[in-house]
């Protein structure tokens, strides 16, 4: 009678999310399989309420998710939580042999190491204004380097800030969680923690930034060679 179902709906008949003709055990089973197909054919992460369409109203996909996990942990990829959905992904530890074999994954966008610090900046303090980046580092952040990060998707207009002449404020995008694979901006490292075990602080920051503009200077001057 499934296979029967199954065949109703390939040929355009009624999506059937509830399932009641199966068993419990085999209507779960159906649920897990449409669930892990929907992961694995989507490129982005796919939320909950997305999942919820394929599956009953009595499912929880918390629990789906963590059976499919269980079935997948000694596979080589894994289903993760990424930007507030879950995503297929390879498991960082076949992450060397995927790239030897197909090559690093094209970014859409390649940031400058000046531009990555700005973005993690406003990743960690944010909502922040393009002054209060410029003050946080001591030197004017140009609307264009803002406009590069715009552009790659990583941070959009956050709210007005209530200080003078109320300038729009920026802050990270969904898309920032994707690409640095955090579910939500919590799973991000502890910035207090990685300063008391000095790892990351403004003072490394601000001599990455002059290094990152020297670099630039010296790629000026042979410019004009």
């Amino acid at each position: 009678m499934a296979r029967a179902r199954s065949q109703q709906e390939a040929r355009g008949g009624p999506f059937d999310r509830e399932l009641d003709h199966l068993p419990q055990q085999a209507r779960w089973r159906e649920w897990m399989g449409r669930v892990e197909a929907v992961l694995f054919a989507s490129s982005q992460p796919v939320s909950r309420d997305v999942l919820a369409k394929v599956v009953g109203r009595s499912c929880s996909i918390d629990l789906i998710i963590d059976d499919i996990r269980s079935e997948l942990r000694d596979r080589p990829y894994d289903i993760v939580p990424v930007a507030g959905g879950w995503q297929h992904r390879t498991r960082p530890a076949f992450g060397s042999a995927v790239r030897e074999a197909v090559g690093a994954r094209e970014r859409t966008m390649d940031l400058s190491q000046f531009e990555t610090l700005v973005l993690m900046t406003i990743a960690y303090f944010q909502p922040l204004t393009r002054t209060e980046l410029s003050t946080f580092f001591g030197r004017e952040i140009s609307r264009d380097l803002i406009g590069t990060l715009r552009a790659s998707g990583f941070i959009a207009s956050g709210p007005r800030s209530p200080t003078a002449g109320a300038p729009y404020t920026y802050v990270t995008t969904q898309e920032f969680l994707n690409e640095y694979g955090f579910d939500t901006l919590r799973d991000m490292p502890d910035f207090e923690r990685l300063e008391d075990a000095g790892l990351l602080s403004r003072d490394r920051m601000m001599a990455e930034l002059d290094k990152a503009m020297a670099l630039v200077s010296i790629d000026e001057a042979d410019g004009e060679d």
